[in-house]
């Protein structure tokens, strides 16, 4: 039973190479699909032999299920290019698909369709263990024949067919999310204008009574209830760019 990996790119040359190392021990294949970068992404794919593939970027969910699209096996492990596996997470996936039951024909039979696993994050530096940034449960390998990417950009998902079998794995995804406090500014800003604009073809409505009180909640959730408190400063500064970043949402809503 073999696996594809996919990767999305857009000027990732800091983080595509250690990307790519990751996931050598577990893939087969290995997928980038880049949208026409200008550093030097191309060359370090090219130096690393997987299979490099410039497409025009139409969404995340758009470009992930390109992405799927090209893979040759059925299983499908994707990552970001900031994100790497645990070795823990690496020899659970080797667990499940090397030691596996075998059918009255002779050929391996996995007993999941899919695969959920913790994604672990990084604030400049500091590993968030709390708050709305753990575990972060996401399904990352799955059979492409029973499941394919969807969701509301930029908050892309994995959904499976009804009556798909899904395990959980305790092992993380290494996600280095950002450097520095501008850094996640400037995400925040980002995915704010993309979500904003997601929400409105859905058909859904804003207000600034709406936009101020989701934004007051996203931070009681992320700080209090989900105790991002425990981690410190960074869990503080998190809490607020959650809520910038919600509050934000709804308000360009008003501005379309």
């Amino acid at each position: 039973m073999k696996i594809s990996a996919t990767i999305i790119t857009f000027n990732e040359e800091e983080n595509i190479g250690d990307c790519i190392d990751s996931l050598k021990e577990v893939a087969d294949e290995i997928i980038v699909v880049d949208s026409f970068s200008t550093d030097a992404t191309e060359k370090i794919c090219v130096e690393k032999n997987v299979n490099f593939i410039q497409h025009k970027f139409e969404g995340h969910i758009e470009q992930k299920n390109f992405a799927t699209q090209q893979a040759a096996n059925n299983f499908v492990l994707s990552l970001d290019a900031d994100e790497r596996l645990s070795d823990e997470l690496k020899k659970e996936i080797l667990d499940c698909f090397d030691r596996l039951p075998t059918n009255t024909s002779g050929q391996v039979s996995l007993t999941s369709d899919a695969f959920i696993m913790n994604r672990l994050n990084n604030y400049c530096g500091k590993w968030i263990a709390h708050g709305v940034w753990y575990p972060d449960r996401k399904i990352r390998l799955w059979n492409k024949q029973k499941g394919k990417w969807g969701g509301t950009n930029p908050h892309d998902k994995v959904v499976m067919d009804k009556n798909t079998t899904v395990k959980s794995l305790t092992g993380n995804i290494l996600h280095y999310t950002v450097r520095t406090p501008e850094q996640y500014k400037l995400q925040m800003e980002k995915f704010s204008t993309i979500a904003a604009a997601s929400m409105l073809l859905e058909g859904k409505k804003s207000s600034l009574i709406k936009a101020y009180s989701a934004g007051a909640f996203a931070f009681v959730r992320s700080y209090i209830l989900r105790a991002g408190f425990l981690d410190g400063s960074a869990g503080y500064q998190i809490a607020i760019g959650y809520a910038q970043y919600t509050r934000m949402k709804y308000e360009k809503m008003l501005k379309k």
